[in-house]
């Protein structure tokens, strides 16, 4: 870790560390990250897949019998939002700055 003097003399870590980075200044960069165009296709791929491979295993029948409710939709979506949140987090988790 690189280290530089503070104004009162002593060693703090540099401003450039991005742990000591404001949380704002962090969530924007992370936000940032994902939203890089080769970023967002690999993760929306992902949600795609797994998402309609999970709503088809939980939902299907339902949905295909007619009898999809307001809630069967809130858990259809639910399917394509958490594959792409969990794929958002691996990628952060193994990014290097």
């Amino acid at each position: 870790m690189r280290e530089a003097l503070n104004a009162s003399g002593s060693i703090s870590p540099a401003p450039t560390d991005p742990r000591r980075a404001p949380t704002g200044e962090r969530v924007r960069a992370a936000c940032a990250f994902c939203l890089q165009r080769r970023n967002l296709r690999r993760t929306l791929r992902i949600a795609l897949v797994v998402g309609v491979v999970l709503t088809l295993i939980n939902q299907g029948a339902v949905i295909l019998s007619g009898d999809a409710t307001a809630g069967t939709w809130v858990r259809c979506a639910l399917n394509f939002i958490v594959p792409f949140v969990v794929s958002n987090a691996g990628l952060l988790g193994g990014r290097r700055e």
